[in-house]
């Protein structure tokens, strides 16, 4: 755990989960507690006060937190956790990608396992291979993308957020 301070009546730390930490906060200004439902403030606050707010992040060598995932985002592939904006980010480093999003897939083998939805650039000829070759040279085994599927855009709100739940419509509905 690593905690930081701020000038104003915030603290926060980040509850280590590797490669990133829990983003957990805590100030003056919050209530404390859910009303009627001691179970979700159980499971929110910890016994000190602070608020666990779901979010993955890390903070650099000059003190500067990035807020990388959401924790229900995670894929649990083999018991392992796997950041889908961790190979989000990695997709579109690859020159033919020009959006992507990753979602999980249940499986009865391994729990979930990593699919991504690949938006090629124009004139791109990209398989599934290249782009599942392409991400398994630069991660470990159990990070590794399953299986690609090609769509013309990956739906977001207005704010930009992916909506992993209409992707994850759509792949069950292929299945």
């Amino acid at each position: 755990m690593f905690l930081v301070s701020c000038s104003c009546s915030l603290e926060f730390h980040a509850l280590l989960l590797d490669p990133f930490g829990l983003f957990c906060s805590k100030t003056y200004s919050w209530i404390g507690c859910y009303l009627n439902n001691a179970e979700a403030t159980a499971t929110t606050v910890d016994s000190e006060g602070w608020l666990k707010t779901g979010d993955l992040c890390y903070i650099d060598d000059d003190g500067y937190v990035y807020v990388v995932d959401r924790l229900k985002e995670l894929i649990k592939y083999k018991g392992f956790q796997v950041p889908p904006a961790e190979l989000e980010a990695l997709l579109l480093s690859h020159p033919q990608i020009s959006d992507a999003a990753v979602i999980p897939i249940p499986d009865d083998e391994v729990g979930q396992y990593p699919m991504a939805y690949v938006v090629r650039k124009s004139g791109s000829n990209v398989r599934g291979a290249q782009v599942m070759d392409f991400i398994s040279k630069q991660v470990a085994a159990y990070k590794r993308i399953r299986k690609v599927a090609f769509v013309s855009s990956i739906p977001k709100n207005p704010s930009g957020k992916i909506l992993r739940r209409e992707l994850m419509r759509l792949a069950i509905s292929k299945i």
